[in-house]
């Protein structure tokens, strides 16, 4: 993990903060408020904040409200943006799942910004708690409320995730779709989702998540290939287990298939043991180092397809990646899964039912058809273009700083 005197040197620190404070007196500040943020954490919400705090600097005070993921003191000022720490570092997940006292104490941090100067107050909806501080710091203060919603659950989700917990979990997100004076949306399907619970009550836009063409296009494919690829966050809900079972089905079919695992989270011992106790644990390799994202481009490349097994997904970042990158696409159909939208977009997506001998069948399929990705992922798909930063962030400008 990188330190604060690796990512901000001493000998440049006051030219850094004398370049954010001159000349932005007159700009509109916005206060963005993130519980994770990259390179600390890796996800498609700290991304997605990463790459608009880089493009929105040229418009905008930016300071981002988070957990004290650094090393140093609780304000630091970063190239683009001003990061403060308004809770220590606690552990996101507890058993697989989210935790409440994090949810809670980051909620609590978050009353700190009563006390900052901002304009405008954007928050990401996930701890959910945290929605309701700013709220009433937002109403006292009299300033405009926006928050980024990636993915609604619902009480059934709810109750399944957190048993006799799941009815209070599933008020709190219920009152929290209620609050915000503007909500952004991830994707088109996450927001016909909230405009279904919150009717007319709050406004909904779409803004996506983006990617870089640029940086995908300039990637060289890894000589490390391998037939299979997955990348995410290790938790149960992107059901990398069902692809190991569906791996396991095509050994014992006489497919002996290879998958490189990038990514780390709660659920990696897990699924060590998993394909240590399916035989395949000499075909599965495990990247849990990796931090750069054109290393992970390059991975991507060097596979033959990649598979998204996941139950739930906001929207599928790694998949329109995966995508963008040339590579044939494997999803499922889980209900859940709004990666499947952006996949049945391309000529090189396949989505299956969510059982590992349908998974089974998809992977055999694509891999004995033709290899389209030697093309450029953009002649055969070129709706990936929509996708493209500079595209999304004029669509979160127009709402932050109207």
């Amino acid at each position: 993990m990188p330190s604060y005197s690796e990512l901000f040197p001493a000998d440049d620190a006051d030219a850094r903060a004398l370049k954010l404070e001159a000349g932005k007196r007159e700009r509109p500040v916005v206060a963005l408020v993130i519980d994770a943020i990259y390179p600390y954490s890796l996800g498609g919400r700290e991304l997605r904040c990463h790459e608009l705090v880089k493009r929105l600097a040229d418009r905008a005070d930016l300071h981002v409200y988070t957990m004290h993921w650094w090393n140093g003191p609780r304000t630091i000022c970063g190239e683009n943006a001003t990061f403060h720490a308004v809770s220590r570092l606690l552990p996101m997940y507890r058993k697989n799942r989210r935790s409440i006292w994090q949810a809670l104490c980051f909620a609590v941090g978050c009353a700190r910004l009563v006390g900052c100067r901002f304009d405008v107050l954007e928050a990401d909806h996930i701890p959910y708690f945290q929605i309701l501080v700013l709220r009433v710091i937002a109403t006292l203060k009299r300033k405009r409320f926006v928050v980024t919603w990636h993915e609604v659950w619902g009480y059934s989700y709810w109750r399944s995730y957190l048993g006799w917990l799941g009815p209070g979990a599933w008020f709190v997100e219920w009152l929290a779709m209620r609050l915000p004076d503007h909500i952004v949306a991830a994707s088109p399907q996450t927001a016909d989702r909230l405009r279904a619970k919150v009717g007319t009550r709050t406004s909904v836009s779409v803004a996506p998540n983006g990617i870089d063409l640029e940086a995908i296009g300039s990637a060289c494919p890894s000589p490390a290939t391998s037939d299979l690829i997955v990348v995410g966050r290790l938790m149960a809900h992107k059901r990398v287990s069902l692809l190991f079972e569906a791996m396991a089905l095509l050994h014992a079919q006489g497919l002996p298939v290879t998958c490189r695992v990038i990514g780390d989270g709660p659920d990696r011992s897990h699924l060590h043991r998993q394909a240590e106790e399916l035989g395949i644990s000499t075909a599965v390799e495990f990247r849990h180092d990796l931090r750069e994202q054109k290393e992970v481009y390059s991975l991507v490349k060097s596979a033959r397809v990649f598979v998204s097994p996941s139950d739930r997904e906001g929207f599928g970042i790694a998949v329109l990646e995966a995508l963008a990158c040339g590579v044939p696409v494997v999803t499922t159909s889980a209900p859940n899964n709004l990666a499947q939208h952006l996949v049945s977009r391309s000529s090189r997506g396949t989505i299956c039912e969510a059982s590992a001998p349908a998974l089974a069948d998809a992977i055999r399929n694509v891999l004995s058809g033709p290899n389209s990705s030697a093309r450029r992922a953009t002649d055969e798909d070129p709706w990936l273009s929509e996708y493209r930063w500079e595209s999304i962030t004029p669509k979160v400008a127009r709402v932050l700083l109207i």
